[in-house]
């Protein structure tokens, strides 16, 4: 791919994020939502070439397969665009933008996930999720979509999250880890199977940030 100063890349999706040392971003592949940022979309609008998206500042882009595109700036503001059907562009509505819009709230770690549901901590290290529900993946103990990003429970010292297969995860500082969402195959590491959890549980031990 033409240029030398690439810096990181997002490429979960057939659109394919990338941001510059020079704080720029750009993208180039599939366009049929929006994904591309340009204000424009269909199947007319996809990009063979790096495109560059509007803006400066830009620091980590994610994708997901879905065509829904996110990207955090160096002020901590959270940006989405694409594909928004289940909700999980957190912009308080159901519809596609082809344009960054920003997420209300200044963030530190964000993770997508494979069922259209978006995990993030906040600067306050409160954990806030979004998205498709149909497992209880969002984890508020209930089984609804949210199209704004949703608090679960009170807690402020979430570190790290991570996006599954109809599944969240998060780390606190403390080291515990937390699991929820569907659990096939016991992937919640409770010594159960195939009982789906739509609250966060505790996997037991202490693990690595």
């Amino acid at each position: 791919v033409p240029g030398t100063t690439w810096n990181e890349v997002a490429a979960d999706a057939p659109t394919i994020l990338a941001t510059k040392t020079d704080g720029t971003l750009w993208a180039w592949g599939k366009n049929e939502y929006g994904e591309l940022g340009q204000n424009s979309s269909g199947d007319n609008a996809h990009k063979s070439s790096p495109t560059q998206i509007p803006g400066t500042s830009w620091s980590r882009p994610f994708s997901y397969t879905g065509g829904s595109m996110y990207a955090l700036r160096t002020d901590g503001t959270l940006w989405a665009w694409g594909y928004g059907e289940q909700g999980q562009l957190g912009l308080n509505n159901v519809t596609k933008y082809s344009s960054p819009t920003q997420v209300p709230g200044t963030w530190s770690d964000v993770s997508t996930s494979f069922s259209n549901t978006m995990l993030a901590t906040k600067t306050d290290n409160t954990l806030w999720v979004w998205g498709w529900n149909n497992y209880g993946q969002v984890g508020d103990n209930s089984t609804t979509n949210r199209s704004s990003p949703t608090q679960i429970g009170t807690d402020a010292d979430w570190n790290k999250v991570a996006g599954g297969n109809y599944r969240g995860w998060a780390i606190k500082t403390d080291g515990e880890l937390w699991g929820w969402g569907i659990n096939n195959y016991g992937r919640l590491g409770q010594n159960t199977i195939n009982d789906s959890r739509s609250s966060p549980v505790q996997v037991p031990g202490t693990w690595n940030q």
